[in-house]
């Protein structure tokens, strides 16, 4: 078969990606058919993507919402006398949130790497009643020292759950499919942040119960929920489509054929090894891909830590700040499930990326030009939360399924989380008492942020754009003539016959 027949489509449309693209069989994952579908004449395809949303990302959902509850509710306990009790004062609380991110960010790649080894249905459920448990620690913390420990400790049992859901993800299901779970996935930190309200708005009532303030009661039922679910979801996480028990023999090939069609040969025994992490940030685009998100945690986390305290300072009282907090967070998931769907009816990403980013520029600079108008503040908080949250999803499913391959998901994943939340260390900085209640600092931070990511976002797209207009051309064809079938479809992404997906 030459070059010509196989060369597949541009990103823009995975359906001829499928019928000329990379294929596999029961045999050989090399052996290039006419069509997966042709090879599987008695399985029904939407049946079996529908046993998968049912079996993958409601689990994950359930994991990750917890975990983004067990490390945001401390913007929650802040209200109900945390700063107070502990003497957490000047940079003291700020200090105590971004020890986070410091563990969180170095543990990323080698989290995924564990992955690979333990398989997910053990590793993530591990990682979960370890969160768990330290975030009942942070209830029972005497002084700022046992703080900033259980913070430390928390950045790092959770640093294996986000990158590693996504690329487990992304090992389900096709590019042009992708989206919607990603955002539904993703949608948890919306619904964990407002969950989070809603029971902290509860739970604060419990203040003096058994000696202990409010704040201990947030953290210690929160963690022990963890604790418990974390047992659960060890019998209900699937791990990759090759192992998973769920599915028949003929099931487990016919998804593994139609992934294959799309991305190429998925590679998943191939060892991880210092030298191919190497390798894959030979690719420029990886790099990029960091700073797409990079630039978007910075108001993301911005707003998560102190979207409390910017709406206490509009003048509400703690209960009421807490359940003011809650309808941000449930218009974001409504915009990110909308936009996510609208990505993937039109097969395209980087116009859905710009325009909740838009969204979410429009609030901030609201919130930094405007100070004398209460409702127009508030307002300009669901404009901030919208965006973000809707943004931030497309931009990981984009970078992470144009990815091909296990190796360079795993290490790419991992970069892309990792790196951005060094965004997080920013955010919990630009948000400072003394700025209160104006936070000039802080919104021109995120704001100056936010162009950022759109700048990664433009040099992205032109790469993707003029990489596929290059495997397009005479030459590169030429050279991918003299490639054999098996050579390329061991090469991911960076097979020439590959179109990346805009």
């Amino acid at each position: 078969m030459s070059a010509e027949e196989v060369k597949g489509s541009d990103g823009a449309s995975s359906r001829d990606a499928e019928k000329h693209g990379y294929r596999s069989s029961a045999a050989s994952e090399a052996d290039l058919a006419v069509d997966y579908r042709a090879r599987f004449p008695d399985i029904n395809e939407a049946r079996v993507l529908r046993k998968i949303d049912v079996r993958v990302v409601p689990v994950l959902c359930v994991l990750y919402l917890l975990a983004f509850l067990d490390r945001v509710n401390i913007s929650n306990a802040a209200l109900f006398g945390l700063k107070t009790d502990l003497k957490l004062t000047g940079d003291k609380y700020n200090n105590a949130l971004v020890v986070f991110f410091v563990p969180y960010v170095l543990a990323e790649i080698p989290s995924n790497a564990l992955l690979k080894h333990f398989k997910p249905h053990v590793w993530l459920p591990v990682c979960m009643f370890l969160f768990g448990v330290v975030s009942v620690c942070q209830g029972l913390v005497r002084n700022y020292s046992g703080l900033i420990a259980c913070r430390f400790f928390l950045g790092l049992v959770e640093s294996g759950v986000f990158p590693a859901c996504f690329y487990l993800i992304a090992m389900w299901y096709k590019r042009a499919e992708a989206q919607k779970r990603y955002s539904f996935f993703f949608s948890s930190t919306t619904l964990a942040g407002g969950f989070g309200g809603l029971l902290a708005s509860a739970i604060g009532k419990m203040d003096g119960l058994r000696g202990y303030h409010g704040w201990r009661w947030i953290f210690i039922i929160e963690g022990a929920a963890t604790c418990v679910i974390s047992v659960i979801l060890y019998f209900t996480i699937s791990d990759f489509p090759e192992e998973a028990k769920w599915l028949s023999a003929e099931e487990k090939e016919f998804v593994k054929a139609r992934l294959h069609a799309d991305v190429g040969q998925s590679r998943r025994h191939d060892p991880l090894t210092f030298r191919s992490v190497l390798n894959v940030f030979k690719d420029y685009k990886i790099v990029v891909g960091g700073f797409m998100y990079f630039g978007l945690i910075v108001p993301a986390y911005g707003y998560a830590y102190f979207a409390p305290s910017i709406i206490q300072g509009l003048g509400h009282s703690s209960i009421r700040t807490q359940l003011l907090s809650v309808p941000p967070w449930a218009c974001a998931f409504a915009l990110a499930m909308l936009t996510a769907v609208a990505s993937d009816y039109f097969r395209h990403r980087f116009v859905f990326v710009l325009l909740p980013t838009a969204v979410a520029l429009t609030g901030f600079l609201i919130l930094l030009l405007v100070h004398d108008n209460t409702r127009l503040q508030y307002a300009a908080l669901f404009l901030s939360a919208m965006g973000t949250y809707s943004a931030m999803p497309i931009i990981v499913c984009w970078f992470n399924t144009n990815l091909g391959g296990h190796h360079r998901r795993a290490v790419g994943t991992a970069w892309q989380v990792g790196f951005g939340n060094i965004g997080g260390i920013i955010a919990v900085y630009a948000f400072l008492s003394e700025d209160a209640p104006k936070y000039i600092s802080g919104y021109s931070i995120c704001i100056a942020f936010i162009c950022l990511s759109v700048l990664a976002d433009g040099v992205y797209f032109v790469g993707l754009v003029a990489e596929n207009r290059r495997r397009g051309g005479a030459d590169a064809q030429a050279r991918a003539e003299l490639l054999s079938a098996d050579e390329k479809t061991k090469m991911g992404d960076l097979n020439p016959d590959y179109r990346y997906f805009l």
